[in-house]
């Protein structure tokens, strides 16, 4: 069949044949001039082989070479890991064929390779490939990628040609000077892959050159002592080169030795009036670097060549702070041997101290230490060493700070190392500084308790809220008072309704009666906070929760006003619209009527009557219990005579006290009338089975 096209109008693009045409027969005339604009597009940006050659495969992007190799290999490397010297120059296109795209090389096109893309990738053996394709995904051809064009001079260089190269570098018309694009000339290759004979061969033609830079500021005494080439170096500075030439990190020769724990090539840079004290970009010394890698060797030679021993960083951070930091011991030894001063202060106002318990160097710790390091001087945040250790949790540390510790400083810190071990659950840490005597009962200072939504100030806010049960403990045996701060741990506690924390928190006296200031209500706010936990709110009913206040309403039997709901939280009551001369605050009737408890009420209510006498129920508190037929008998439960055993019990509890009725059990009372007491008989417990926490 003879071959059909179609052209598209107002397309300068080629033609679609038969078999394009059959793909794209479903297309309208529109797309068909999109698809005609794009093959277009594609035809005058893409890289196109011939047939008739083996396809033309863009030049390979020339290497940068490795600044900082890990290893310590000498060979010169492989041809397609050699850095370029020079780019290839760029071809002209064709008089007869459009300019190109700028971002692609001279096309080659074919008739028979019209639509085909050019991808690369490598194979499993390392190989990098090209591969050619139609637009459909047919594979034209695939080919190696070439390897990028080298300078002959590089070539011989890191062939280690040493004749070639000094042939080449006694032809008039070779320029030693010629850069490529990362600014290296041919003595930075010498000097980089230790070619020492062509290293002289270079500097006997043209010794002006060794202090040249590359675009990095790297000289080749640099990339010298970079790769350890110790004879390249000496080789270098026989014929003159600076030693203190820094690169763009403002890091000497001197300093790249440090770097590599070299003392040859230390030995050999200060032989040659190297300078001991240039500073870095960050503001290190080569003794700071030495100290660093721990290297007391090179450390001793800076230090007899007058090396600053207390010279800091642009952190105030000296040698003797980066050696405990490190936790390299024997250069630290070495400093303080020399004079370094073990009291200095970073800019943080840290010392080697707080450093060296910040990161859990024990052995660092204890020489210190015995080296009369000041235990008690604090940084800008106020911290003292004992207080880091303590809230990164190093209980070796703290038990050596703490006789070393003043507690007066400790005092005016304003925080406790016993509030950050509990804050940071570091439970080892809380019972060692318990045992040794820190107040239990300290408070954040003002501004810092500031730093906290809820104004914690104890201890032992910080473990139950954490709902840590071992240091709660610990704390309370300890003599922690739970009725220090402004919102009590009881209530957190019972917020978490954590049964055993409620629990020991009671039993060590935490007031169950507990009101807030800045949230007043006519009843304790325990028991607000209770109402989703039917056995928390009368467990703390039986150890003395005022259930009597929640029968009291201002109102009485008369009508209510609507309750105001806020739309953040529907839990929380808005100010009502009240007379002047009633009580804003929140009375039990009211919290029990908002949405998310009121389908409760009945329940909650039968649990406060079993600890009051006649009461006489709200207008509200009846139409709450009127609402279900099942809440029926509650109701006749509130209405008076109650019945006269309750009554005795109640008055016998109040006989006892509040304060003795969680240690009932130990009182000198029958344990028959303990139980009745504590409604453990079997009416008391038919009465309030089917109670469940919801």
């Amino acid at each position: 069949m003879a071959s059909t096209s179609v052209s598209m109008p107002d397309s300068s693009g080629p033609t679609l044949g038969f078999e394009d045409y059959s793909m794209y027969s479903n297309l309208s005339e529109d797309e068909l001039i999109q698809v005609a604009i794009e093959r277009s597009l594609l035809d005058g940006c893409t890289p196109i082989p011939t047939v008739s050659e083996p396809p033309k495969v863009p030049q390979a992007t020339p290497q940068q070479p490795p600044w900082r190799p890990n290893t310590a290999i000498r060979q010169p490397p492989l041809p397609s890991q050699r850095p370029a010297q020079r780019p290839p120059p760029p071809q002209q296109p064709a008089e007869d064929e459009p300019p190109p795209c700028p971002a692609n090389p001279p096309r080659n096109i074919t008739k028979e390779m019209e639509g085909c893309w050019v991808s690369q990738y490598t194979t499993g053996y390392g190989k990098r490939m090209v591969a050619y394709r139609r637009f459909d995904g047919t594979l034209i051809s695939t080919q190696p990628e070439p390897e990028a064009k080298v300078d002959p001079l590089v070539k011989a260089i890191w062939d280690g040609d040493v004749p070639k190269v000094r042939a080449m570098v006694r032809q008039p018309d070779i320029n030693l000077l010629i850069a490529n694009e990362y600014g290296w000339i041919a003595i930075h290759e010498a000097a980089y892959y230790g070619q020492l004979e062509c290293l002289k061969a270079l500097l006997g033609v043209q010794p002006g050159m060794i202090n040249k830079r590359t675009k990095k500021d790297q000289t080749a005494l640099l990339l010298a002592v970079s790769r350890e080439y110790p004879r390249c170096v000496e080789c270098l500075l026989e014929r003159g080169a600076d030693p203190d030439i820094p690169n763009k990190d403002k890091e000497t020769p001197l300093f790249k030795a440090c770097e590599k724990g070299s003392p040859e090539m230390v030995a050999i840079l200060l032989n040659n009036g190297a300078s001991v004290n240039k500073l870095c970009i960050q503001g290190w010394t080569a003794l700071h670097e030495a100290v660093v890698q721990n290297n007391v060797e090179i450390a001793e030679m800076l230090v007899k060549a007058k090396a600053k021993i207390n010279i800091a960083d642009n952190f105030g951070i000296s040698p003797l702070f980066v050696a405990a930091q490190s936790g390299n011991v024997n250069a630290l030894r070495f400093l303080l041997k020399n004079g370094a001063d073990i009291n200095s202060q970073a800019e943080d106002g840290a010392t080697a101290l707080y450093e060296a318990c910040k990161n859990g160097h024990e052995e660092i710790v204890e020489f210190l230490l015995s080296q009369n390091a000041d235990a008690n001087k604090p940084g800008k945040s106020g911290l003292l060493p004992i207080h880091i250790a303590a809230q990164r949790g190093y209980d070796g540390i703290i038990q050596m700070l703490i006789p070393a510790t003043s507690r007066a400083r400790v005092r005016r810190c304003g925080i406790s190392p016993l509030h950050l071990a509990a804050e940071r659950n570091r439970d080892e840490v809380l019972e060692a500084l318990i045992e040794a005597g820190f107040d239990v009962n300290a408070m954040l200072s003002e501004d810092r308790s500031r730093l906290y939504e809820d104004r914690r100030s104890t201890t032992l806010y910080f473990a139950v809220i954490n709902n840590n049960i071992e240091a709660t403990t610990m704390l309370l045996r300890a003599g922690a008072d739970p009725n220090l701060d402004v919102f009590s741990p009881l209530l957190v506690a019972i917020r978490l309704g954590a049964i055993q924390l409620v629990t020991l928190l009671v039993e060590h006296g935490a007031n169950v009666n507990i009101y807030i200031p800045n949230h007043p209500t006519t009843f304790p706010v325990t028991v607000m906070f209770a109402m989703k936990y039917l056995p928390l709110l009368k467990y703390l009913m039986d150890n003395g929760c005022d259930a009597m206040s929640c029968f009291y309403c201002s109102y009485g039997s008369g009508i209510h006003p609507p309750i105001k709901e806020s739309r953040r939280n529907r839990n929380e009551l808005r100010t009502r619209e009240v007379d002047s001369n009633t009580n804003t605050c929140v009375e039990f009737c009211e919290m029990i009527s908002t949405p998310s408890i009121c389908r409760w009420a009945g329940p909650i209510i039968d649990v406060v009557l079993d600890y009051v006498g006649n009461v006489k129920l709200c207008a509200r508190l009846i139409e709450h219990l009127d609402s279900y037929d099942d809440w029926e008998n509650i109701k006749e439960k509130s209405e008076p005579p109650r019945a006269l055993m309750q009554l005795c019990r109640l008055r016998v509890r109040e006989l006892i006290g509040k304060r003795r009725l969680h240690r009932i059990d130990k009182l000198p009372i029958p344990p028959r009338l303990i139980k009745f007491l504590q409604y453990k008989t079997s009416d008391d417990l038919e009465a309030t089975s089917g109670q469940t926490d919801w």
